[in-house]
């Protein structure tokens, strides 16, 4: 049986689709980018901000499953510029115990929902 996740401390969806999906013990998460939860308006000052953003939006979609970074176990990552990637990847980081990060994608793709930098989107378990 699946149980719907939402949080008004996550952006709320821009689309048919939820901010993620428990199904046992197992979290999907939907991409998150950087919405500010609040104002519903986009935070890009600049690509460490931005990742900043949409790392704490995720922090909240998994909170809201009463789960943490610990329990993620595969993370997406989505760039429309791979030359960000270090920056990225120094913000994303900054999340995780280095010894027991999950397992992990970083695509170029040549757009984004709303044309922002980076979307990232992950799988938890209990």
């Amino acid at each position: 049986m699946k149980k719907i996740i939402n949080t008004s401390k996550a952006p709320a969806p821009i689309g048919p689709y939820n901010q993620a999906v428990l199904v046992g013990n197992m979290l999907y998460t939907s991409g998150q980018i950087a919405l500010h939860p609040e104002t519903m308006a986009l935070v890009l000052d600049d690509i460490k901000t931005e990742t900043k953003q949409v790392m704490e939006n995720m922090k909240e979609v998994l909170a809201a499953a009463d789960m943490t970074f610990d329990n993620v176990i595969k993370s997406s990552i989505f760039v429309s510029d791979m030359h960000n990637f270090a920056l990225i990847n120094e913000v994303y980081g900054s999340y995780f115990d280095e010894a027991t990060a999950p397992a992990r994608e970083t695509v170029e793709v040549a757009n984004l929902p709303k044309f922002v930098n980076v979307e990232i989107s992950m799988t938890a378990v209990k």
